[in-house]
């Protein structure tokens, strides 16, 4: 059955059983989960941060930014989620998907300052001697380790 209305549900934790129709929401993990909007029953996870989904709560409704892209799943379906609704997007190709994959894996090396030969390695990149870090590391490793 394909909803075409949502409701939401903020949660600590996400909870073992999914409804159908409602999209879970945990603030403190930086995480959504919904059932797929298509009806096939998989679990859709989509983690909130500055390379992923977007929420958007107006005190009302939900929305999620950018589109669901279901590439993994055999329905392989793609919508948005805007106002506690579906819009339903285009289908995808294969083509597509793997342009998509590329950009998002570059967006991510980018935002998290890791050079592109190392992708898989997030480890500082050592420059003049020095191990450089990411912005995003420098700040956690002063908030972790601060000088007193």
């Amino acid at each position: 059955m394909k909803p075409e209305a949502l409701t939401y549900e903020f949660v600590e934790f996400i909870p073992d059983s999914l409804r159908e129709g409602t999209i879970y929401i945990s603030v403190k993990f930086a995480t959504v989960v919904h059932k797929c909007c298509c009806g096939c029953g998989n679990e859709v996870v989509t983690p909130l941060s500055p390379t992923d989904w977007k929420l958007i709560f107006d005190g009302v409704s939900v929305s999620l930014d950018p589109s669901i892209g279901n590439w993994s799943f055999d329905c392989r379906s793609h919508y948005w989620i805007r106002g506690n609704r579906v819009r339903w997007a285009t289908r995808w190709s294969q083509q597509e998907v793997d342009a998509e994959r590329s950009r998002d894996r570059s967006v991510k090396a980018g935002y998290f300052d890791i050079p592109d030969s190392a992708t898989k390695d997030a480890g500082p990149r050592l420059s003049g001697g020095k191990a450089e870090l990411g912005f995003w590391r420098r700040l956690k490793q002063r908030w972790m380790h601060p000088k007193k």
